[in-house]
């Protein structure tokens, strides 16, 4: 007797993602065991592929999300697509070209923290560095117990045994729908710091880049240690509890990831109480922030308060504010005779920024902002641009990112700038969600007067995955040298802000933090007080007027770097 239920037919994309899987499965230990030249020889063609692709990359994406054709903003897509995703293949070429022994870890400089802890200079690191990102300075902080002694034991791991012996395994990328180079740089990641192949699911919001995607990332589909599938929810949950699939990676939300491990509803609630997860695999992840800026006061100059504010209102409306690392809580001094003058200019900044919001929901996530959040204006802006919303911390739930043009300020009284600093510290520590990107800025005296070791001794205290002095953490990302991702110690049934680290290009292990810290006061005007940095106004603030020119020239720079090629992005940023 035939059995009277209904067969549940297979989902519409289940032959195409098994195929996809069955291929990369039977790819998997071929690509563990790829020799380190035969790795560099296709990360050299992945910089041709993405030099094909980099105007429509970058033009294509630029439509897609508002921004007018020709505009300077143009510049955010330029950066944070292909020229971001340039700089990870050329980061990683170096230490391969060195993996013998770990070499690579010698031309390293390193230190020993008040607390301990090394730290490790991972930028500058070539005569590009320190011409490009001149005054620029990043280092990483290991966890307790990595010293420089040991450190070849905490690097490159996936390269610890003989090519032979090495097994793959699949690998599922979710990829992220705001920022282009996010997601070839999670690929990256999973190729050559886990020795993993990758199915690369594509974001809905994004996946119109996903042409471009394959041409420049075509020499791993052609071996096939890379397959690119696109799909919405349903299909990236049928990946993900794929029996093929051995391990995750999502850039995205925590809502997301929750979904994946413990499932959704009910079933959710019973899985947590439980302590089942729906899926056990090993998931890494990066799922963003409420994150904070603080305003320490100090003698700040009006040019100061003017270079500051375009530095902030970019750090909260570059992309829109569709960043994971977009300042959403704006921490000031309370008494500061100069903060009203701050907050002043930065409205001023936005009122001029077009770009509209394109991110799904960002609208109904402003309207929740402007209801919850007290004292709340309204800071008006030309174009299709929504308004910037700024209103006070304390009436908006700090445990929700916002992910839209919203900014949050919360006042902190204190008798002197290191109290303060502290408090503040203390703060964002106990209030704000996740722990992946944060902001001090600090005048030179200030910090002279607080002292390098002391202030270096506060921030150790200051739980973010990447601290940005005078600079914004975005640059952490830019930079890909730099580990990526949230303060370690996230769990599973905890997340914030994810667990692992991508880019890393030094392939290191058991790191901490990331501290990048930018130069205070831009060229020229640096040379009046003494300074020694070439940078001009940084390329992807949004005041940029020349970083759609800039951010084709130092694309095609990363391609084929060259002297030739420095006098024209030199007098491009003169003009930003």
């Amino acid at each position: 007797m035939e059995n009277s239920a209904a067969k549940i037919a297979p989902p519409p994309f289940a032959d195409e993602f098994d195929t996809a899987l069955t291929a990369l499965d039977a790819h998997k230990d071929e690509w563990a065991r790829t020799t380190v030249a035969g790795r560099m020889r296709l990360l050299a063609a992945v910089k041709d592929g993405i030099m094909a692709v980099a105007r429509n990359w970058a033009e294509t994406a630029a439509r897609k999300k508002g921004i007018t054709s020709g505009s300077p903003l143009e510049g955010e897509e330029w950066i944070a697509g292909p020229y971001a995703t340039m700089a990870g293949v050329n980061a990683l070429l170096p230490t391969l070209s060195r993996m013998e022994g770990k070499a690579f870890l010698k031309h390293l400089p390193t230190r020993v923290l008040e607390t301990g802890q090394t730290a490790i200079e991972v930028l500058p690191h070539s005569i590009w560095d320190r011409l490009l990102l001149s005054g620029v300075k990043a280092e990483v902080w290991m966890q307790p117990g990595v010293t420089k002694d040991n450190l070849a034991r905490h690097a490159a791991l996936a390269y610890d045994l003989p090519a032979h012996q090495r097994r793959g395994k699949v690998a599922l990328v979710l990829g992220a729908g705001n920022v282009s180079a996010i997601t070839p740089l999670d690929v990256l990641h999973k190729l050559f710091l886990e020795n993993q192949v990758v199915i690369l699911k594509m974001n809905p919001i994004n996946d119109y880049l996903t042409d471009c995607y394959n041409v420049a990332m075509r020499p791993f589909i052609d071996r096939g240690f890379l397959r690119i599938v696109k799909g919405g929810a349903d299909a990236g949950a049928y990946l993900a509890g794929h029996p093929l699939v051995e391990e995750l990676h999502i850039t995205g939300a925590a809502a997301t990831h929750d979904a994946i491990v413990w499932g959704v509803g009910e079933e959710a609630v019973r899985n947590r109480k439980a302590g089942t997860p729906k899926n056990r695999k090993r998931f890494t992840s990066e799922l963003g922030s409420v994150s904070p800026t603080i305003v320490v006061p100090g003698p700040w100059s009006p040019a100061d308060i003017r270079f500051q504010a375009e530095n902030i209102a970019t750090q909260k409306l570059h992309n829109s504010g569709h960043n994971c690392i977009a300042c959403q809580a704006l921490i000031m001094p309370g008494s500061w005779e100069r903060g009203d003058r701050l907050i002043e200019e930065i409205r001023k900044v936005a009122a001029a920024n077009a770009r509209p919001a394109y991110y799904p929901g960002a609208e109904q996530r402003m309207a929740a902002f402007a209801e919850k959040a007290s004292n709340v204006v309204h800071v008006a802006r030309t174009g299709d641009a929504p308004p910037l919303l700024i209103g006070d911390l304390d009436g908006w739930n700090a445990g929700n990112e916002c992910f839209a043009p919203a900014l949050g300020i919360k006042h902190i009284e204190a008798a002197d700038a290191e109290t303060y600093l502290r408090a503040a510290i203390d703060y964002a520590n106990a209030n704000l969600f996740g722990t992946l990107g944060a902001n001090i800025l600090i005048h030179p005296r200030t910090l002279r007067q607080i002292g390098r070791r002391r202030f270096e001794s506060i921030i150790a205290g200051f739980r973010y995955g990447t601290i940005a002095i005078n600079g914004w953490s975005g640059l952490g990302f830019l930079v890909t040298t730099c580990p990526w991702g949230a303060f370690p110690g996230h769990t599973i049934e905890d997340v914030q802000s994810g667990i692992g680290t991508v880019h890393n290009a030094f392939m290191l292990e058991n790191t901490e933090r990331v501290v990048v810290e930018a130069p205070w006061r831009p060229f020229p005007r640096n040379l009046l007080s003494g300074g020694l940095t070439l940078l001009p106004k940084p390329p992807y603030f949004i005041t940029n007027k020349r970083q759609h020119v800039l951010g084709r020239l130092l694309t095609a720079f990363q391609y084929k770097p060259g002297w030739l090629k420095l006098p024209r992005i030199f007098f491009h940023a003169l003009l930003g």
